[in-house]
């Protein structure tokens, strides 16, 4: 038995929640990944696993077992790092979670340039913009857009910002009226992003300090870029992240609204398990996306 890829599989099926995903991680089939972490218990002499029909848990054991294979793997994988030089040297695959908005727009073109310098380097790019859970669905980064984060398990690194503009078409406006008061938006149809925080309540920041409005949407989604097509088809009034807007606002395709009232800025942030050690293949793509989006 190889113990190192013993254990390596043994973490991986713990971090995954199954046997099944774990293999599919690893490019084994399940029995396989299922005979390595038999045969770790069989060395160890211990079970370290719990299995039942229904689920799997860690035994006291393979508690305290997996917290020391994680540490162990980590410091073995960082002395390899520090041996290891050039851009030739990061490879293996990049398992990547981000909004679908925001990779059509800002991160797809950046990808390619990532990859460009790293040739041996392989991406999967999952896209979703709900909260995924991080450690159990495999991945070694994800990317959100948040105006705060509440998952103290996972490690955080601020990429960015970005800005939160009301907007409508002329055509709407036209058949509407402008809103000149946070107040009008009530007697508006309005749009909502359905993942937000509060999408019925919008909160604002303007010249005479905060003011909070109830804005019970007429239409809502899961997706910026659908609601991006609704204002531009005059359904109503509706705030977009600043890099699907402000193309259009430069266009004239749509109108800002209440220019003197903004949202709170929602940073961009890089998140992945605080119970590894930062990776190579994901420091340098962190480090890449954070000298990319020019921030200090």
């Amino acid at each position: 038995m190889d113990l190192l890829a013993a254990m390596r599989t043994f973490r991986r099926v713990v971090e995954r929640d199954s046997f099944s995903k774990a293999a599919e991680d690893l490019g084994q089939s399940t029995a396989a990944v299922s005979k390595q972490v038999r045969q770790l218990e069989q060395r160890l002499g211990t079970l370290l696993l719990i299995r039942t029909t229904r689920r799997m848990s860690l035994s006291e054991d393979g508690r305290a077992y997996f917290s020391e294979c994680c540490r162990l793997l980590d410091e073995l994988d960082a002395l390899e790092r520090s041996t290891a030089r050039g851009s030739d040297q990061v490879s293996g695959r990049l398992r990547i979670n981000a909004p679908l908005s925001f990779s059509h727009k800002v991160l797809s073109p950046l990808l390619a340039k990532f990859m460009a310098l790293y040739p041996q380097l392989h991406v999967e790019l999952t896209l979703d913009d709900r909260l995924l859970d991080v450690v159990s669905e495999g991945f070694d980064v994800s990317l959100r857009i948040r105006s705060e984060l509440t998952d103290s398990s996972l490690i955080a690194r601020r990429l960015g910002e970005v800005e939160q503009i009301i907007c409508a078409s002329p055509a709407y406006l036209q058949a509407r009226g402008t809103p000149r008061t946070v107040a009008d938006l009530r007697s508006h149809d309005c749009l909502a992003y359905r993942l937000a925080d509060h999408p019925g309540h919008w909160h604002l920041q303007g010249p005479q300090g905060s003011i909070s409005v109830d804005v019970p949407p007429r239409f809502s989604a899961d997706n910026s870029l659908i609601l991006g097509d609704m204002l531009l088809a005059g359904a109503g009034i509706g705030a977009l992240p600043s890099f699907i807007a402000q193309p259009l606002l430069e266009r004239g395709e749509l109108v800002r609204i209440l220019p003197d009232q903004q949202f709170a800025k929602r940073g961009i942030y890089a998140l992945y398990p605080s119970n590894r050690h930062l990776q190579q293949k994901v420091r340098v793509f962190v480090d890449f996306l954070a000298e990319a989006m020019q921030t200090p």
